[in-house]
């Protein structure tokens, strides 16, 4: 390969990186062919995008870039491929559905800003909540006190008034 195009293809893989907030690296040495194409379909449906790449291009580009990406070399090692996603928890949720015997295997991953190294961490991956499943979250919390109170004052009726007339009256005398 010319060192032009491994200079274009550190380039193109360090603007992928910049696009998206989150990326794992993935071992798929063992699958064959149509497990690969297979795990391509899944990755497009999801909004995820798959990348194959030579370990020494991929720590060049992060080598590149602003942010520290070093302890995620140790784990460029053998076939890796790159998934990307702007949801943390997403390519952790496919690669726990995919994998057989460990195929798929997760290297580490980049989330939330910080490095998960190993095949151990899928499962603290796949508990990283999106910020929608938290912005959910808060918003239920929030309901939940205002609905008690809508629920007390319908369910009180008189009694309601009653208290709030004795309190009206305790605050004039």
């Amino acid at each position: 390969m010319r060192k032009e195009d491994k200079s274009t293809i550190i380039e193109q893989i360090a603007a992928t990186v910049k696009d998206y907030a989150h990326f794992y690296l993935v071992d798929i040495t063992a699958m064959n062919a149509t497990a690969t194409s297979a795990l391509r379909r899944e990755c497009f449906k999801s909004e995820i995008k798959l990348m194959v790449v030579k370990n020494t291009l991929l720590q060049k580009a992060l080598e590149d870039m602003e942010d520290d990406f070093s302890p995620l070399y140790a784990s460029l090692k053998g076939t890796t491929a790159i998934m990307f996603s702007n949801i943390a928890n997403l390519p952790a949720k496919l690669i726990k559905d995919r994998a057989k015997d460990g195929i798929p295997g997760l290297k580490a991953a980049y989330a939330e800003e910080s490095f998960y190294i190993g095949a151990d961490q899928l499962d603290a991956l796949v508990s990283i909540k999106s910020k929608e499943e938290v912005i959910g979250d808060i918003i239920a919390l929030l309901q939940s006190p205002a609905k008690n109170v809508i629920s007390a004052l319908q369910s009180g009726g008189n009694t309601i008034h009653g208290v709030l007339k004795t309190l009206g009256e305790r605050t004039e005398a």
